[in-house]
């Protein structure tokens, strides 16, 4: 396993290409105008107006392209440059005129817009592509974003039968390798003796030992900043078993671990000056003898005793007693990632995830750089009203609320009773999952809200000169 290589991005070395232009609808009219009655003959018979998308192919006297129009439409998406990657015949393309966006989106929808998951289908690859070329700035940025987001695609794309707890820790190693990282693995029973209870509770009924992978980097004294990510590789939903539907994207319920992975990769490439922790309890909720019950009542690793209400509520079993870990260190900021309910999708769905968190500070901060970003999320509240609803009946608390309603907060509540130090602290629940394809949004796996973190991370604590 190795990082992607992103082979649709040229650095601009001034070599021959075809012409790219973007046009909006409104400014379309103009446009053809000035490229002449032949021109615009050509696309009055392809019905093309500069519809958002849609691309435009013009041939040259000799037959060969000449040139390409990307439509803009209303130019109201930044990554609308992943539409031509995949459209686009093979062969090297420069963007001229306005764009409609900055380079650096520009080259990062193109390259993620021709991202693809193949590893089971290699006669799919593509030879030749189509290739942008871009100038530095935007090919260096572009491509450390677009590098780190087809990793997390291609760990939640893969099937839990090639991605499991020990598959995700050494995809952890190669991030961790890469930049002269420390990685350590704590697995299996040494889970109990390292007092991580709750994490061996819910992965030890699989054949496939669980594991809480630890990546630590940077100075010391530097700003802490530690990511938390739900590494559940597959999900049964346990002895509370869910069915064949419910099941059939479990792969997915590790895309949290994923998508922290990814920011982890952006951190340590762009060099910030922080002090990165990346806590990954990797698990797979399997269905044995061995396997948790309801009505079991587990000590979590910050002391708090945990009712089992329903053993296909793991996800924020595993990561209490990581967040545990994570709080003793009292980072500047932590951040917790998982594919945590499905109440989430229900009440934003798919392409807004929601967060949570109780500094507003930071709340604000996200929510500009979701804008500026254009990686959406959306505060909802830590309703102090609904803690009651995961009290334990016999137990502190309980993983499955004593209500049908609000399952995302209740959920995000329950996180939030094991971190008690740390001041900033944010939780997401996403779906790493795009289920209607979009600009630079292949259907399939998502690493969402990364590139905004990102943003907000380099904003906060600036940039190393090295």
């Amino acid at each position: 396993m190795t990082l992607p290589t992103i082979d649709v991005l040229l650095s601009d070395d001034g070599r021959a290409a075809v012409p790219l232009h973007g046009v909006t609808s409104a400014g379309w009219g103009d446009f053809a105008e000035g490229q002449g009655a032949r021109f615009t003959a050509w696309a009055k018979a392809q019905d093309f107006k500069a519809q958002a998308g849609k691309l435009l192919l013009v041939p040259g006297e000799d037959g060969a392209l000449s040139l390409a129009v990307l439509g803009l439409g209303k130019n109201d998406d930044k990554l609308i440059y992943g539409s031509a990657a995949t459209a686009l015949p093979a062969g090297d393309y420069r963007i001229v005129g306005e764009a409609g966006v900055t380079a650096h989106f520009a080259a990062l929808g193109f390259a993620l817009g021709a991202y693809a998951y193949n590893t089971f289908k290699p006669s799919r690859v593509k030879a030749e592509k189509a290739r942008l070329l871009v100038d530095k700035a935007a090919f260096t940025t572009a491509r450390r974003q677009a590098v780190a987001i087809s990793f997390a695609r291609d760990l939640v794309n893969a099937p839990s039968n090639v991605m499991g707890p020990a598959e995700l820790a050494a995809a952890a190693g190669v991030v961790a390798n890469t930049h002269d990282a420390a990685l350590r693995i704590v697995a299996g029973d040494d889970l109990i003796a390292g007092n991580y209870p709750m994490i061996h509770a819910v992965g030890r009924a699989s054949v496939r030992a669980p594991r809480l992978i630890d990546v630590t980097w940077g100075d010391a004294d530097a700003p802490k900043v530690t990511l938390v990510g739900k590494g559940v590789c597959f999900d049964s939903g346990g002895l509370d078993i869910k069915g064949a539907a419910g099941m059939l994207l479990m792969k997915k319920d590790m895309g949290g671990a994923a998508a922290m992975l990814g920011l982890a990769h952006m951190i340590m490439d762009a060099n910030l000056p922080v002090r990165l922790r990346v806590l990954i309890p990797a698990v797979e909720n399997a269905i044995s003898g061995d396997a948790y019950r309801p009505g079991d009542v587990l000590t979590s690793r910050k002391g708090l005793t945990v009712e089992i209400g329903n053993t296909d509520a793991e996800g924020r079993l595993v990561l209490a007693d990581a967040l545990a870990e994570a709080d003793t260190e009292t980072p500047d900021l932590l951040v917790c990632m998982a594919t945590l309910t499905g109440a989430a999708r229900v009440a934003t769905g798919f392409e807004l995830p929601p967060v949570y968190t109780h500094d507003d500070a930071l709340a604000a901060e996200l929510a500009t750089q979701a804008i500026a970003e254009q990686d959406p999320m959306w505060r909802l509240p830590l309703w102090k009203n609904y803690e009651s609803w995961i009290d334990g009946k016999v137990a502190d608390i309980s993983n499955n609320a004593d209500s049908a309603y609000a399952g995302s907060i209740t959920a995000a509540l329950f996180l939030n009773r094991f971190v008690t130090e740390t001041k900033s602290f944010a939780h997401f629940d996403v779906a790493a999952w795009t289920d209607k394809p979009r600009p630079g949004h292949p259907a399939g796996a998502e690493a969402q809200c990364i590139r905004a973190l990102f943003a907000l991370l380099e904003n906060r604590f600036g940039s190393k000169t090295s």
